[in-house]
């Protein structure tokens, strides 16, 4: 039976859209937390449909601020961090490590890039050699309310605060609790560092690359990170029809961002959406909006 009429309800908390998702109060539910996967998994009143999802979580070094305008920082801050404990600790799993501006479903992603191996002596080494041998203090500004591709925020910047603790570096964490205050702030540059996230809406690469591009500076670029030769890569590459083309203009542009580190990539996540046994058609957007269209109940 096709549908003839949608019912929205608007739950702000996670556990609660769950809980009425459990008490078939609803047949479909967004965003649930990856703790709650496993329980639905294995119930058989539902459909648990994944697939590997067009977002990238990252923390973004605000390279107008001393001393994360020497790459040298910004490599010991990202050597220093643990991606495996956060996606072990923040989404269960339900994400992989995250090497590059945009995520491996994405045409362009570079997959000969690799992360440098984490190695607290040396990120120690980098500090001292860039003239901080006894760390540094900076802030962290995070936003408090859930989001698709990051269900718990506060317990992941915690988990970074303890990283770079053990090479000297102090974070205050700047909590923020509403979001367009958040984007705000970010675009103004009052953070040294600030962990953010984006789903495509589009699906090309130059969505994602954009992001660091001279023009978004004041905006979504919150590195404020502005590198003539990538600039000139991804400019001529937005000019171009050619997929081929474009694919190694934009692989020698991820090239440059790997060796600058403007931003540490975090997680690509794992798109999931539950949904009752009884729902047919249904299926998961990759660019984030739920569409209903053919979608029916038995």
């Amino acid at each position: 039976m096709q549908l003839s009429k949608l019912i929205f309800e608007i739950t702000p908390d996670a556990k609660v859209r769950a809980q009425k998702l459990q008490m078939n109060e609803c047949q479909i539910s967004a965003a649930l937390r990856p703790v709650d996967i496993a329980a639905f998994e294995a119930d058989s009143n539902f459909q648990v449909l994944s697939q590997p999802g067009l977002n990238l979580v990252y923390l973004a070094y605000n390279v107008t601020h001393q001393p994360l305008n020497d790459g040298r920082v910004r490599r010991a801050l990202d050597m220093a961090i643990d991606k495996q404990a956060i996606i072990d600790g923040v989404y269960e799993g339900h994400a992989q490590i995250a090497v590059a501006p945009l995520p491996p479903s994405q045409w362009g992603f570079d997959g000969s890039l690799k992360d440098t191996p984490r190695d607290l002596k040396k990120a120690k080494a980098l500090l001292e050699e860039a003239g901080y041998p006894r760390g540094f203090s900076i802030s962290l500004f995070i936003l408090s309310v859930e989001r698709p591709y990051n269900p718990n925020a506060r317990l992941m910047s915690e988990m970074i605060q303890a990283d770079w603790a053990k090479i000297g570096v102090k974070v205050n964490v700047v909590i923020n609790e509403d979001f367009a205050k958040f984007l705000k702030s970010g675009g103004d540059g009052k953070h040294d560092a600030i962990l953010f996230g984006m789903i495509s809406v589009n699906g090309d690469p130059d969505d994602w690359l954009r992001l660091l591009s001279c023009t978004t500076v004041g905006s979504s670029n919150f590195s404020r990170w502005c590198h003539k030769e990538f600039e000139g890569l991804i400019q001529r590459a937005a000019q171009i029809t050619d997929i081929a083309e474009r694919t190694q203009l934009y692989t020698q542009a991820q090239k440059i961002f790997k060796s600058e580190q403007p931003f540490t990539p975090v997680a690509y996540v794992t798109d999931y959406q539950v949904i009752s046994k009884h729902v047919t058609g249904f299926k998961i957007n990759p660019l984030g909006p739920t569409i209903f269209s053919g979608v029916g109940l038995r």
